[in-house]
């Protein structure tokens, strides 16, 4: 063989390889190319269909990340068909709902995500529950999930975030917390889609969490280890804090401590801390008026906001609002409200009033978006433009699409 024969054929395999590490520079992977996920390729399709599937089934694809913020940019289209794709990341966090393409098109999509893993530093981690040992917010691997009617990408590019960039680190219990399987949902899950590319979101909030629990747990001393001056720090507790019995606690002694807790090591970082008000219940009285079902908490945060010159975003009265809008009927579409049967394996009908599925999470979700634009503008400016949302005008849930992702739990997250 010769040397020149010798030089094209390594230029060969070096152009068909992704182009270097994606922890220290940008990568590029080609999906028609593209090997099963495995710990020596770091990188593939992963959890479900075989590479090349056209069925219309949900694929996924998994690459091997350090913690951080990453720049994604998905190439959706096929050559040879139409396609309309919806693209999550992670455990279903929402970017692009349902991009139609014909035959031979092709449309670009770029946006943020955090990738993370329960290490702190080294020595300590977050003590994690058992039931969340398999969520994707947690691995090792940064996973995109491709779904939709015919879903179709052609090549995926990720690259480490600008460091500019703001990253929103949101803290707080099952309706915030992105929830890995249908029919669960949570606002969010929801809110990354209504962002741009300059802002990345990194939900943190867990299922049966409460103020103090999440800072026992590590939760918070992990968001601090990747904060920096200009980001955002939002909490919205109060659902599981409430049940707390025992001297000390309550709405204005340990509630108020911990969550003065998450203002100062904030404040301490350069960040800007939001409070955000407990979703209501969907709790109606016999003549169809919404009861108050939080206690004196939603008023300490209130109490506390104007104490510490703090952003507020009530998001108690907003959905006291969406709920009573909808009715006692009609607001069941919101939650996870459904027959047995509606799922494969579901025995039982479930009838939650606390927990949202995927349009009650994105109803929620645009009322912290009229909230942002109200009480933080400095961050709204990077809201891409969508229309306003009066919370006493919900969206009719029939005009909301939603690609059920194959994973499905009939459990009910922790809390109430």
């Amino acid at each position: 063989m010769t040397n020149m024969l010798k030089y094209i054929i390594l230029l060969f395999v070096f152009l068909a390889m992704p182009r270097g590490n994606a922890a220290h520079a940008q990568t590029t992977y080609r999906l028609d190319q593209a090997p099963r996920y495995s710990e020596t390729t770091g990188y593939g399709y992963d959890l479900t269909a075989s590479p090349g599937k056209t069925d219309g089934s949900p694929f996924f694809f998994s690459v091997n990340v350090p913690d951080g913020n990453y720049k994604v940019t998905v190439c959706l289209g096929h050559a040879k068909r139409a396609a309309t794709t919806t693209v999550r990341a992670e455990s279903r966090r929402l970017f692009v709902n349902a991009l139609h393409t014909e035959k031979g098109e092709f449309a670009e999509r770029t946006f943020l995500v955090n990738k993370r893993t329960p290490d702190i530093d080294g020595q300590h981690s977050v003590r994690i529950k058992p039931r969340e040992r398999h969520k994707l917010n947690w691995d090792d691997k940064l996973t995109l999930e491709f779904n939709g009617e015919a879903p179709a990408c052609e090549s995926i590019t990720i690259a480490p975030a600008d460091t500019a960039a703001p990253t929103v680190f949101l803290c707080g219990n099952s309706t915030v917390v992105d929830q890995d399987e249908e029919p669960w949902a949570s606002w969010g899950q929801m809110i990354t889609s209504f962002f741009d590319d300059s802002v990345c979101v990194a939900n943190y909030a867990e299922s049966g969490e409460c103020a103090n629990t999440f800072i026992a747990a590590g939760r918070l001393e992990k968001a601090l280890s990747q904060m920096k001056p200009g980001d955002y720090l939002f909490m919205e507790f109060g659902h599981n804090d409430q049940k707390q019995k025992g001297p000390g606690s309550g709405a204005y002694y340990s509630f108020m401590t911990s969550l003065k807790t998450f203002i100062d090591e904030a404040r301490l970082r350069g960040a800007h801390p939001v409070l955000v008000t407990p979703t209501q219940r969907r709790s109606f009285d016999k003549d169809g008026q919404l009861q108050d079902t939080h206690g004196e908490y939603p008023e300490a945060m209130r109490w506390l906001a104007r104490k510490e010159n703090v952003p507020l975003i009530d998001l108690n009265r907003m959905t006291r609002t969406l709920y009573e809008a909808m009715g006692p009927k009609a607001s069941k579409r919101a939650f996870v409200h459904y027959p047995a049967g509606t799922y494969p394996g579901q025995e039982k009908p479930l009838a939650d009033n606390t927990h949202f599925n995927p349009y009650g999470a994105y109803e929620i979700a645009r009322c912290i978006v009229e909230g942002l634009k109200q009480q933080v503008p400095a961050l709204a400016r990077h809201l891409k433009d969508v229309p306003p949302f009066d919370p006493a005008h919900p969206d009719a849930p029939d005009t909301f699409h939603w690609d059920d992702s194959p994973f499905i739990d009939m459990q009910k997250p922790d809390g109430n």
